[in-house]
């Protein structure tokens, strides 16, 4: 297969991110599965340091920190994150570097037979698309010889195909209610399945949970022998300044102070990286020593798209991936925070399995406008049920078909003191930062 054959043949099976409801059972996602395939493979998962991270918000962000430390402190580092926002292949990294198309074309080859056989045999039922780029991930981390690789949970955590591995150290991001139609309806039960990745005898770091969380992570924790490690209580920060383009910071870790910065913006980042600073520490444990240096360096190089991200100013064009009532909370609080402006128009889109009144009732505090759109991906929900919301707060309303066409609306009638949020969804988010590129590269072609 070439590149786009094997993009083509992966993408080709069942894919759950693109069927809203698919009910998070065994039967839908059979861990066996994976034995099945990566076994012939030489079990590719194994032989490495794993850090697992589940959680709501911030795995990507917490991911993406502790790689760019374990890298500066001179690991090789694979890292596994989803979903994308351009490519593919921005899933499947080593350090900074996305997986080539020539290796992510060979491997797919590699497994297309083992795939063959493990349909054939149809123990467990079908694989798909998400189980088989897994293997992919594993087989370019091993091919690589990483020797650490994170990874972030597609859903949930306990029947994830990512939950093959043996997370040495298990993380637990802020917790909040996103995926009820399949993960439950109550924050006790998301997080008994957020916690299914916890490994007997790992380590758990968890970021600030409520109560009921908390107390399950603990349970968990006890059950299965795992150290617990408390964000806010074992490791804390104190927030000592933020402007547009970055934010600092002190974490009082369990082995020493650091003074840090990041050019991630939200307090919800400094939490992300709070977590991650605990972990990096934790691998002590482990007999790895992350040097303070590599730390506070490799913090102030983090580089991670989408997320409260600053595309111009004049009007200051601000996106971010925010897609469930609470991670929409905090978007608005950083944006009343960090924002000087006239008026605020809102470009507004998310998938139909969202909780879609919670957020627009978030939003409704800041936005003079709202131009409702949707992105090209399947659960994009109809801009009906989107308008009828945002109505009842008597919001200015636009309705436009696609992201391309409410950004040219927006920037022809914008002044230079306004803000322009998009939001709701990291695809509308992906759509817009191509817009912005398309726009650029034009413009320089036209000099």
């Amino acid at each position: 297969m070439d590149y786009h054959q094997a993009q083509d043949y992966i993408l080709g099976f069942t894919d759950y991110e693109k069927i809203p409801g698919i009910a998070y059972t065994a039967a839908n996602y059979d861990l066996r599965r994976m034995e099945k395939l990566l076994a012939p493979l030489g079990n590719p998962h194994l032989g490495r340091k794993t850090i697992h991270i589940a959680g709501t918000k911030g795995k990507g962000s917490t991911a993406a920190m502790i790689t760019q430390v374990l890298t500066t402190a001179g690991f090789k580092v694979g890292l596994f994150t989803s979903p994308h926002l351009h490519t593919i292949r921005e899933r499947v990294r080593i350090g900074n570097s996305l997986i080539s198309e020539t290796d992510f074309a060979s491997i797919t080859t590699e497994l297309e037979p083992v795939v063959t056989m493990v349909h054939q045999e149809a123990a467990f039922g079908q694989l798909t698309t998400f189980e088989i780029l897994t293997a992919l991930v594993f087989t370019h981390f091993k091919k690589s010889k990483a020797d650490f690789q994170v990874l972030e949970v597609g859903l949930g955590g306990r029947l994830d195909a990512t939950n093959i591995a043996r997370g040495d150290i298990c993380i637990i991001t802020s917790l909040s209610l996103d995926h009820t139609e399949i993960l439950g309806t109550s924050m006790a039960e998301i997080a008994v399945e957020k916690a299914g990745i916890i490994k007997p005898g790992s380590i758990v770091i968890s970021s600030p949970q409520i109560e009921e969380v908390a107390n399950i992570i603990e349970a968990t924790c006890h059950q299965q022998k795992a150290a617990l490690i408390l964000v806010g209580k074992d490791v804390a920060r104190h927030s000592t300044g933020i402007n547009s383009e970055h934010q600092s910071f002190t974490v009082y870790g369990r082995r020493e102070t650091y003074d840090l910065n990041i050019p991630l913006l939200g307090i919800h980042q400094l939490e992300n990286a709070t977590t991650a600073v605990a972990t990096l520490e934790a691998l002590g444990n482990l007999s790895i020593q992350i040097p303070a240096s590599a730390i506070t360096t490799g913090l102030r190089q983090v580089n991670w798209p989408g997320r409260l991200q600053i595309l111009r100013h004049h009007p200051i064009i601000v996106l971010d991936g925010a897609h469930n009532a609470y991670s929409m909370k905090i978007l608005v609080g950083a944006v009343q925070e960090l924002f000087s402006y006239e008026k605020c128009h809102i470009i507004f889109g998310t998938s139909c399995d969202k909780d879609i009144p919670g957020m627009a009732l978030e939003l409704r505090s800041i936005a003079d406008q709202v131009i409702i759109t949707s992105s090209n991906h399947p659960r994009a929900a109809s801009s009906t049920i989107l308008v009828d919301e945002f109505k009842k707060y008597g919001i200015n309303i636009t309705v436009l078909a696609s992201v391309n066409e409410a950004l040219s609306l927006v920037l022809d009638y914008s002044r230079g003191n306004d803000l322009v949020l998009i939001t709701g969804s990291l695809f509308v988010v992906a759509e817009a930062i191509e817009f912005f590129q398309n726009n650029d590269t034009q413009q320089s072609s036209n000099r």
